[in-house]
């Protein structure tokens, strides 16, 4: 579960703002906070709402950009790739800053780093509880590691080796990824807190946007027969008129997708730290659908989605994906997100979540989750413009967003429990009206002068 998100310096991003998932004041909807963990709970859920350009996609893409730095590294002596915040000067030369405040395996951690383009100048893991905190590692000045708490936890030559990664690790590298990429666990006793943070954004962070290729998942791999009941009553559930669903097996490298999304696939799922069985392979180019799992063999098997539809006479016809509506398409690729929302312990974010749906389908989806989340621990977090959501009958204050961009270009965050409002006050017709910002403000139409005259 994701407790906290600290950003600063990075895309619109200049200040440093807080994205909190910690709850409120508020007793209402209770069910929509986590048990605790160590005196902790956490929402679970949140949506963000803002106008074009306010900087709801740059928020998840920070968040992506940590768990892919962790996961993938720099490369030697490259710099670190991202975008600071360019409409002031003097945001070249500070550092950025990402922090995570994380619950994982009944444990709380902060983990985060400050960088810029050439290396990573501070890095640091805590746990945390409600109100003591203690210190896992510090890295300081790029290349000074405390490791005292490590120390303390493995036998004398064993600290040493890991001392040893400590100081091998690049100025470019964060140290966790410098534990994930070498055998550091097969030499040390315990830095289990280490890998479970690793195993957090391995495991259970998924981010997923509008144009997502292939989403990994911890799906249990059912039987043909079971899956496609699952995605039948799903489907209908979801009114897309689809009497069914049937795969096709088809050889994994046969699939007319980018050799690179073919390696990342190969990689979420043939890794030994991975605990996905499969993922779910949309590919824009062909509309078309696939079911990638891992067999026995430790090697790639994929089935082609086709949908079924009732001919008059009783028999049935199938369709390929291209055949049925992008709305249609969405559903089924976020048919996987709700499966795995409900088995819990996943952290789901998703960009434009609206992208393609009904309104009344996007709320439904929210509806369905809040209303069986009550006894598992998912997280459901959504960037979107969709207003219907923009409601304390589905949601608590705590659990609105808004994403702001001031006159110089720069990206705040606010909540809806900073406004004095009673729990019963209906809030989408002000948001609309803007008294919480976050919507677009047109200019004067007059002020264009270019367009053919008759249209004045």
């Amino acid at each position: 579960m994701l407790i906290r998100f600290t950003i600063e310096n990075y895309l619109s991003f200049r200040d440093r703002e807080i994205f909190s998932l910690i709850p409120g004041k508020g007793t209402l909807k209770s069910h929509h906070k986590s048990n605790p963990v160590k005196g902790i709970s956490v929402l679970k859920t949140a949506v963000v709402f803002g106008a074009n350009a306010s900087g709801k996609s740059n928020l998840i893409k920070a968040i992506d950009f940590g768990k892919r730095l962790i996961l993938k590294g720099s490369k030697a002596e490259q710099p670190i790739s991202f975008d600071y915040f360019r409409l002031d000067k003097k945001s070249v030369k500070d550092n950025s800053r990402i922090e995570y405040e994380i619950q994982h395996k009944n444990k709380n951690y902060a983990y985060g780093f400050v960088f810029n383009s050439k290396e990573i100048v501070d890095e640091w893991l805590f746990e945390i509880n409600k109100n003591t905190e203690t210190k896992i590692f510090e890295r300081t000045q790029s290349s000074h590691f405390d490791l005292s708490f490590l120390n303390k936890k493995n036998k004398k030559d064993e600290f040493r080796f890991l001392e040893f990664t400590a100081k091998g690790t690049p100025k470019n590298q964060l140290f966790l990824t410098q534990i994930r990429n070498t055998n550091v666990a097969g030499n040390v006793t315990d830095i289990a807190d280490l890998l479970n943070v690793i195993d957090w954004f391995q495991n259970t962070l998924t981010i997923i946007y509008p144009d997502s290729k292939s989403i990994g998942k911890k799906f249990e791999l059912l039987e043909n027969a079971d899956l496609q009941k699952l995605f039948s009553e799903m489907l209908e559930y979801f009114d897309t008129g689809i009497d069914g669903i049937d795969f096709k097996e088809i050889e994994f490298e046969k699939i007319d997708i980018a050799a690179e999304v073919k390696e990342e696939i190969k990689t979420d799922l043939l890794s030994e730290k991975s605990e996905k069985k499969g993922a779910f392979l949309s590919n824009p180019q062909d509309d078309k659908y696939y079911m990638i799992t891992k067999n026995s063999d430790n090697e790639l098997d994929a089935k082609l989605l086709k949908t079924k539809h009732r001919v008059i006479g009783g028999t049935f016809e199938l369709f390929d994906l291209c055949d049925e509506s992008d709305g249609t398409r969405r559903i089924l690729g976020l048919i996987p997100l709700l499966i795995d929302l409900f088995k819990g312990g996943n952290v789901f974010i998703v960009d434009e979540m609206e992208r393609s749906l009904h309104p009344n389908l996007v709320y439904d989806l929210f509806d369905f989750f809040l209303a069986k989340c009550e006894n598992m621990n998912s997280q459901f977090i959504v960037a979107t413009h969709e207003s219907t959501l923009l409601t304390q009958k589905l949601l608590r204050k705590d659990e609105i967003w808004f994403a702001v961009k001031d006159h110089e270009g720069i990206s705040r965050l606010h909540s809806l429990e900073d406004y004095n409002i009673r729990f019963d006050k209906e809030v989408r017709r002000d948001y609309l009206l803007g008294r919480y910002n976050g919507i677009p403000k047109p200019g004067n139409r007059d002020n264009l002068t270019v367009l053919p005259y008759n249209l004045l």
